[in-house]
């Protein structure tokens, strides 16, 4: 209960970070269709939060080596604030570019300082229990976050400066807190073609996981409104997806520690392209059967990065693991660069339903590989444990480095 309470500030900043900068990305979609942005420009804000995402990853650990780990959280959380509040001041698609890189920045750079403040606190006895505190918070965040944006009007100064207030409240559990501020980290060194040399199946499978989730996430506000789906729905759509992404932990990772990895990988996206169809071919009946397929959807595809990352992980000594999750988080935020624009401009050419005609072929890319790879060589015997990964920092591996080494029996 101590440790809990030492954490608590953290947790809280966590939160209040989910909703201010996580609600950015469906109320600037949600907004950009009421102001008559065209859906490539829709897609380029999405792609523009994962690029600010890939800066901020990069530059924080060294600015907490020059200023410490409070005043960098604080710039970051500045940013983020003043990229939320610039919106309704300037109303023009490239100008929310840059504001939404200024938002991308903000999420990374806040959660490699909470990552390195956690990891600098836990203890190998509390590194587990405390681990899945933090991924339930952030989760529920991120839930809340996607309901949070159904009650907000649309280009509306007053939503914006509602998200703009959280972002800012999430400087003062950080700011008030009495834990010592822990000694900066050392920055991992992003080496990606290790994360190819470990595993190119893991590797591809990162990449499909990021240009998945952030069509669905970035981009899923426009096929919503496509299907005429209110504000509200779509919010609970996209809520949907995040929950049942979250209830599809801990049965994938059993499934993962048990069987070949790879199969595991395969069924997901084979699942994941029956979600897309589903999706598609269920629409016209109604609110009901729209948020049972977004629940399948997040379900089949949420697993997708840990399952992979997992995979990549087993092929890894022990030395390389920080290195190669922060390669895997580069792979996966490259994937997510890319997709918002390429989903966002087939909805312009070719309807709604393209958006998931793409990410169903990116999946149907990954089962072709993941086939030729099962016969490329056997999987290991032994295996790392499932660790359900959050992509928030480059860091995110020092925290789960243990957590890997105690093997797949920890589970159990």
């Amino acid at each position: 209960m101590r440790l809990l309470l030492t954490f608590t500030a953290l947790f809280m900043s966590d939160v209040l970070l989910q909703f201010g900068s996580g609600g950015v990305a469906p109320l600037d979609a949600l907004s950009g269709i009421v102001l008559h942005f065209s859906n490539a420009q829709i897609g380029m804000l999405g792609s523009a939060h994962f690029l600010g995402f890939l800066i901020g990853c990069w530059w924080t650990p060294r600015l907490m080596g020059t200023v410490g780990h409070a005043r960098a959280f604080s710039a970051f959380a500045a940013a983020g604030t003043i990229g939320i509040l610039s919106h309704m001041l300037w109303v023009n698609p490239f100008a929310w570019i840059a504001m939404r890189m200024l938002s991308g920045m903000c999420v990374a750079g806040c959660y490699t300082i909470i990552e390195a403040w956690l990891n600098a606190r836990l203890t190998n006895e509390s590194r587990g229990r405390m681990m899945g505190i933090y991924r339930t918070v952030d989760a529920g965040g991120s839930f809340g976050a996607q309901l949070f944006i159904g009650f907000l009007p649309t280009a509306d100064f007053v939503s914006y400066n509602l998200l703009a207030i959280l972002c800012c409240a999430a400087l003062f559990p950080v700011a008030l807190t009495r834990m010592e501020l822990p000694p900066t980290p050392e920055a991992p060194r992003l080496r990606p073609k290790l994360a190819w040399d470990c595993s190119p199946l893991g590797s591809l499978g990162v990449m499909v996981a990021g240009a998945t989730g952030s069509s669905f996430r970035m981009v899923g506000p426009l096929y919503g409104a496509a299907i005429g789906l209110s504000v509200h729905q779509i919010a609970l759509f996209l809520a949907t997806y995040v929950a049942g992404g979250w209830v599809a932990q801990m049965p994938v990772g059993a499934l993962a520690d048990r069987y070949d990895r790879r199969v595991v990988l395969i069924g997901l996206s084979a699942g994941t392209m029956v979600a897309a169809g589903a999706t598609v071919m269920l629409a016209h009946l109604g609110t009901g059967a729209v948020l049972a397929t977004a629940a399948l959807f997040g379900f089949t595809t949420f697993p997708l990065y840990s399952v992979s990352s997992a995979h990549g992980h087993d092929f890894a000594e022990t030395a390389e693991r920080v290195e190669l999750s922060s390669a895997q988080m580069f792979l996966w935020a490259s994937g997510a660069i890319a997709s918002p624009i390429i989903a966002s401009t087939l909805i312009s050419v070719a309807g709604p339903a393209s958006m998931f005609a793409f990410i169903a072929a990116v999946n149907g890319l990954l089962i072709v590989f993941g086939l030729a790879r099962m016969k490329a060589r056997p999987s290991r015997r032994t295996r790392t444990r499932f660790v359900s990964e959050p992509r928030t920092s480059f860091l995110i591996g020092q925290l789960q480095q243990p957590l890997r080494d105690e093997g797949p029996e920890a589970n159990r």
